[in-house]
């Protein structure tokens, strides 16, 4: 029990040492208050220019009476295209309106309930519909006036008349804010997995070619070295993950840009979870590549291939926003690393199920669990070598 306390004394150590460097780092705490000004600044200003609620309306002249304009405003919310209406004063200047792009047409009267529509080219698509859906509806209700007709009685008599759209796929309101969480989560991790991995693989280096890791080996051992720097870095990412992800969330809440309160804060908790996984998984591996190498400028050709996968999965990811439940998303969900990419977001997408988002935690836990013991071996190996590179073949064949 006492060796396993030590041990467990002995990583913590190194893990707070590798904080501490981290965090204090000028560069690092620059870097992060411009980047964190960078995104809520950049939510802030995006609420404010982004008009509101972003509705366009059309513009609808009216010259002379405008017992219409109630009509226009009724027909173009009932259609769907939502219209605004001004007044004229006469037709002259109707087109002068016209012509400078003020109103997109504008309807002079030309008696019997008739009206000339004066527009810069023609009148096409839904404003179209609502303007001529509005000349017949007022000429109808003149037209029923005439014959005595009651409209309050004829309004309540054919109130139910109406359509109910039963959808069978309704489609999401929300579907915007989740296709921009999910850029937002597979964006962040895969920036997050390189960095923090590169992080390690230069951490490994600096310490071997300046023979530094010789005088600590000389009082820790060398897993007891491994884990304490990926704990380290591991929690200089998830501390800086938080602080890019609550600024995003709460600016993003603050400023009405997410109205998707649950959705945002479990793509949160997830793209943390999911990055402690797969940053476990390339960490292990990062230090086995960075101990291979006694310079720096040598970590990329061990640590290549690890780069090709994260891009690899970045693409897949990418490729599966616009449609989270597509089999590649789902079937490239359950396999290692690809699932902590992937399942970010499909929670996101609201199309990950509780099953697969335990199952492939689970699978991934696992896999890394084996590949850390592969990874120690190599590191074990490796990091007292100074001179020639270490191949991973030759050090898969140790």
């Amino acid at each position: 029990m006492s060796q396993q306390m030590s041990s467990s004394r002995a990583i913590g150590l190194i893990a707070k040492r590798e904080f501490t460097v981290q965090v204090m780092k000028k560069s690092f705490i620059i870097s992060n208050v411009i980047i964190l000004a960078v995104i809520v600044g950049g939510i802030i200003a995006f609420s404010i220019f982004s008009g509101g609620d972003g509705e366009e309306r059309d513009v609808v002249g009216v010259v002379g009476d405008q017992s219409i304009a109630a009509v226009l405003s009724a027909t173009g919310d009932a259609v769907g295209n939502p219209v605004e209406v001004r007044a004229i004063d006469d037709a002259n200047a109707a087109r002068s309106i016209v012509e400078s792009g003020d109103v997109a047409v504008a309807l002079v009267p030309t008696g019997s309930g008739a009206y000339t529509a004066v527009t810069e080219s023609e009148l096409t698509g839904a404003l179209r519909a609502v303007v001529e859906g509005s000349v017949q509806a007022q000429a109808t209700d003149a037209a029923l006036t005439q014959q005595g007709v009651d409209q309050a009685t004829l309004a309540a008599q054919t109130a139910n008349a109406v359509v109910t759209v039963d959808a069978i796929d309704p489609p999401d309101p929300e579907a915007g804010q989740r296709v921009a969480l999910s850029l937002a989560a597979v964006s962040i991790l895969y920036a997050q997995i390189i960095g923090f991995g590169m992080y390690v693989a230069m951490g490994v280096v600096e310490e071997k070619s300046s023979r530094v890791v010789e005088l600590l080996l000389s009082t820790v051992r060398p897993l007891q070295l491994l884990w304490g720097k990926i704990l380290g870095i591991g929690a200089v990412g998830i501390l800086q993950l938080a602080a890019y992800g609550a600024a995003g969330v709460g600016t993003g809440l603050a400023t009405g840009m997410l109205t998707v309160t649950g959705t945002a804060i479990s793509v949160f908790a997830g793209t943390l979870g999911w990055f402690v996984l797969g940053f476990a998984f390339f960490a292990v591996l990062y230090a086995a590549g960075g101990s291979m190498v006694s310079r720096q400028e040598d970590v990329n050709s061990t640590t290549m291939p690890l780069l090709l996968l994260i891009v690899a999965m970045f693409v897949a990811a990418i490729n599966s926003v616009g449609d989270a439940e597509s089999t590649l998303s789902n079937v490239l969900s359950w396999i290692p690393p690809f699932s902590a990419i992937m399942m970010p977001l499909r929670i996101a997408a609201g199309v990950a199920p509780l099953y697969q988002i335990v199952g492939t935690a689970l699978i991934m836990a696992a896999t890394t669990a084996a590949l850390a013991v592969v990874a120690a071996k190599i590191y074990q190996r490796s990091i007292l070598r100074i001179g020639k590179t270490v191949t991973w073949k030759e050090a898969f064949a140790r």
